[in-house]
């Protein structure tokens, strides 16, 4: 595996990390005198900012955007919901594009409202990532499907798994990838042989990390410090790197109650230590 000890060149911070402490041109600034060589932004803190602002000052401060935060979405209940998922992903692919970002995540969306037809739910993130395909190719930008932990089926996403994931990516073709967090995957007794399968077809477009926690208080918003829970980082990222990653590794973090009440020039310099030693 690649050497991080001493080099932060490859560790990218997931704005949500310090989302509660700094603003997008905080995280920026923080990023760049840590030395951290990456930034995910999500589009609430882009928003604030403003994309062609945002991209000015990323670049400046020499930083590679390893991906935008969130698309998706796409299931709904009415044709114009549908739609309206459709025009929200296509401003996203525009706005990933601006900031240089190397892929727009897909977090896909779970059952509408009113609904328990789950299968019905797939065929419509299907339909609404193939819809979206011509915009993001002319864009250059492609999209990352990222599978979420099975308890988020019903509300956040109805694809649980990375051969989930990589299916729809045989089916729909150039352009689609993955992002592999390991928050949601660590638990599946496939994901070895996945993340193989998807690097053979170069589709690995991401790589995050935290840790789960034991016992966790909230299933969203109590991720742990890498090192500090019971995934085995290092092994996945073997196994991501073994299939021909060479991006960088994302830290995100939603912690409510400690990781977002900390002072974040802390909880980054805890980022690049951890990055170091438990990634």
């Amino acid at each position: 595996m690649r050497d991080f000890s001493g080099d932060t060149a490859l560790l990218s911070l997931n704005t949500a990390t310090v989302q509660a402490q700094w603003t997008l041109e905080q995280c920026i600034d923080g990023c760049a005198r840590h030395g951290v060589g990456g930034i995910a932004p999500w589009r609430d803190k882009l928003a604030e900012c403003g994309a062609a602002r945002a991209a000015a000052m990323i670049r400046d401060a020499g930083l590679r955007v390893s991906g935008l935060c969130r698309g998706g979405m796409f299931p709904a209940a009415t044709s114009a919901g549908r739609q309206a998922a459709l025009d929200d992903n296509r401003k996203a692919i525009d706005d990933a594009a601006t900031i240089g970002a190397e892929c727009l995540i897909l977090v896909v969306g779970g059952l509408p409202e009113g609904s328990k037809d789950i299968a019905g739910a797939r065929m419509q993130v299907r339909d609404g990532i193939d819809a979206l395909l011509d915009h993001s190719r002319a864009a250059g930008v492609p999209v990352a499907i990222e599978p979420l932990h099975p308890m988020y089926a019903a509300d956040r996403a109805c694809v649980n798994t990375l051969k989930q994931a990589n299916d729809l990516c045989d089916a729909l073709g150039g352009g689609v990838g993955v992002a592999v967090d390991v928050y949601h995957v660590w638990w599946d007794p496939d994901l070895e042989a996945e993340i193989a399968r998807a690097g053979t077809a170069g589709r690995i477009l991401g790589f995050h990390v935290c840790d789960w926690l034991v016992p966790t208080t909230d299933l969203l918003l109590d991720r742990g410090m890498m090192g500090d829970g019971a995934i085995d980082i290092p092994k996945i990222r073997g196994w991501v790197e073994a299939a021909g990653y060479s991006g960088t590794s994302e830290v995100e973090i939603f912690s409510k109650d400690n990781w977002w009440r900390r002072d974040a020039d802390d909880v980054l310099t805890t980022c690049i230590e951890r990055h170091q030693s438990a990634v």
